[in-house]
């Protein structure tokens, strides 16, 4: 098939590049003095205008954004040290006084933390993280595991360091709970007489910063982010879509530079990054343009060359047209018969007269078609008997031994009296029947699925007499995806066969669907007896598939979702003796509205 497809391509393309050729050479012949002088002219003074006009514009633009990022860094470098020159000044109140009982020391840290309104609290704790002092005199809440938060373990590390934390939600006093950055240092005290060791925190309120990153303005469409020195994200303006995994950007380049410039393509659209590092606490202003958004003059310049390029070269071919038509006939006839057949217009035979060049390629041409429409007639045949073959292996994936063993299970049940689990039974293997059906569509959601595989368990577990249990878990975002029908079924009855079945203890089989970034995945676990490497390969080459189940094997399911959804997806196994078996199946993300867009069909 893909010779005979490659054939016809070549085929094709032979007599388009004959023809295209031929007609090139009379319009070349005729319009060759008219056009190429003009079009050479034309070409190369619009590329130096374009050239020096674009060069400069992205220049200037592109200096002006450093411009900008530098100046954002510049601030909040002055805004830090103004801070840090503020956290001294508190210290300096604890110098020698004593911090129990002392009215004077609480006045002036009120007024200190009334001067500045970025001010949040200022509070003295123990080394073990016991409160000395704290402004303003809010009560604690309890369990607030102080000792454990970074900016507390970070000052005992480095005690004669100044640390500023990253923002985060200040949670130590009740009814407060504002965005802070937090700065700490071991010092010393006096407490009863004595001098002891304490870790002094003063909480910063981060509004000031997000004010001076949130005025940043790089175009419609540019922004500017901080991170701190290990590649967190401490300001973003779309921080929501960060958080809900909708906006990405690429942390690894940041990383290498403290101060630099360059081009990043990872999310599909140029984008130009300019980074700067914030001294003392190592934090970087990451500016992000868009050359497309920025560089309007280059855009325009562009556009009308384009546009000025279009009228000069349509005034060379509507002069070459009128001075060659008379000539150039018979091509424009055998061209226009060349068109049906792309219009899909088999029926027609070509019948050209002219240049003794242009009856041999009609000639070629009829010859080609004739090849083609028997190729498309073979290619019918074959995916006629392609989709026939689909819709037989989905209408038996039902194995009448499974089907067969089921209702005998449901007639001795029914003979013992056991009918709460007769009526149990014959509603899953309806609910099973139902989904397997789906009204001729190999395409449900994962819920559907799901649902499955749960009643086949249900009927399996009725006919081993309850010799396992199983758990199905799956995350709510993951339920409404859509999945090829019975993928799982199989894995889950190659679980109880060759894992479960001759196994004296009680076995346990766990099923999980989970949503993975762009992935769907699921995992089928079993602690049955386990398969050898040989007994594996077995499994997925389809040679150990035997009569007793649905019919539908783990290679079937393999190759299926392979041919779906392509060689990156499928199905992995994990399995040890006397450990278990793990399969993991991995299919890409689709949801009813944006189906079209995957490579699965109903």
């Amino acid at each position: 098939m893909v010779r005979r497809i490659r054939r016809f391509f070549r085929l094709k393309s032979s007599v388009s590049d004959r023809l295209l050729f031929r007609f090139r050479s009379i319009q070349v012949m005729i319009t060759f003095l008219i056009s190429i002088i003009t079009m050479v002219v034309v070409l190369v003074v619009s590329f130096m205008l374009y050239d020096k006009f674009s060069r400069t514009a992205e220049e200037n633009a592109y200096l002006n954004i450093q411009q900008i990022i530098e100046q954002v860094s510049s601030n909040l470098e002055t805004y830090v040290k103004g801070m840090q020159d503020i956290y001294r000044v508190v210290e300096d109140q604890f110098d020698g006084k004593r911090t129990d009982n002392n009215s004077s020391l609480r006045g002036q840290l009120s007024t200190l933390l009334q001067t500045r309104e970025d001010l949040v609290s200022i509070a003295l704790f123990t080394m073990d993280g016991e409160s000395v002092i704290n402004v303003p005199a809010q009560p604690m809440m309890e369990n607030t595991r102080l000792t454990s938060q970074s900016w507390f373990e970070t000052s005992i590390r480095n005690p004669n360091q100044l640390s500023i934390s990253a923002p985060h939600i200040q949670n130590l006093y009740q009814g407060q709970y504002k965005w802070v950055v937090s700065m700490s240092r071991v010092i010393n005290y006096r407490a009863y007489g004595e001098t002891q060791k304490g870790v002094l925190m003063v909480d910063i309120n981060f509004r000031t910063i997000d004010e001076l990153s949130s005025q940043v303005s790089l175009g419609k469409k540019g922004y500017a982010y901080i991170t701190d020195s290990v590649g967190n994200i401490v300001y973003h303006p779309q921080q929501q879509l960060i958080y809900a995994g909708l906006k990405y950007e690429n942390m690894e380049p940041v990383l290498k530079y403290n101060f630099g410039n360059y081009t990043d393509l990872s999310t599909g659209e140029e984008r130009y990054i300019t980074v700067r590092s914030v001294q003392p606490i190592g934090w970087k202003i990451v500016g992000v343009s868009y050359p497309s958004e920025i560089v309007t003059t280059k855009r325009d310049l562009g556009e009308f060359l384009l546009w000025f390029l279009a009228a000069v070269l349509a005034c060379v071919i509507i002069i070459s047209v009128f001075v060659s038509a008379k000539i150039s006939q018979p091509i424009l006839r055998l061209e226009k018969s060349v068109k049906k057949v792309e219009r899909g217009d088999f029926s027609s035979p070509v019948d050209v007269k002219g240049f003794v060049e242009v009856e041999r390629v009609s000639h070629r041409f009829n010859l080609m078609v004739q090849q083609i429409r028997e190729l498309m007639e073979q290619i019918i045949l074959e995916q006629e008997a392609k989709r026939k073959s689909e819709l037989d292996v989905l209408q038996a994936q039902i194995n009448p031994h499974f089907l067969y063993n089921t209702l005998n299970s449901v007639i001795r049940l029914a003979e013992r009296g056991h009918n709460e689990e007769v009526v149990k039974t014959i509603t899953s293997l309806s609910k099973l029947f139902r989904i397997s059906l789906a009204k001729g569509n190999n395409i449900i959601t994962v819920r559907d699925e799901l649902e499955h595989v749960r009643n086949y368990l249900i009927i399996q577990n009725i006919r081993y007499k309850n010799k396992f249990q199983f758990v199905i878990e799956a995350d709510d975002q993951v339920l409404d995806c859509l999945t090829l029908k019975l993928i799982l079924q199989p894995l889950v009855e190659n679980a109880i066969v060759h894992g479960l079945e001759e196994q004296y203890d009680p076995g346990m089989i766990t099923i999980k669907a989970v949503l993975d970034q762009h992935i769907v995945r699921f995992t089928i676990a079993d602690n049955g007896l386990g398969m050898s490497p040989s007994k594996l390969k077995d499994v997925m080459s389809g040679e150990s598939e035997g009569g007793k189940g649905s019919g539908v094997g783990v290679k079937n399911v393999n190759e299926r979702i392979t041919l779906a959804y392509g060689p990156e997806y499928g199905l992995y196994y994990e399995s040890e003796r006397e450990e278990g078996t793990t399969v993991t199946v991995t299919i890409p993300a689709q949801w009813p509205n944006d189906r079209s867009e995957g490579r699965i069909s109903s």
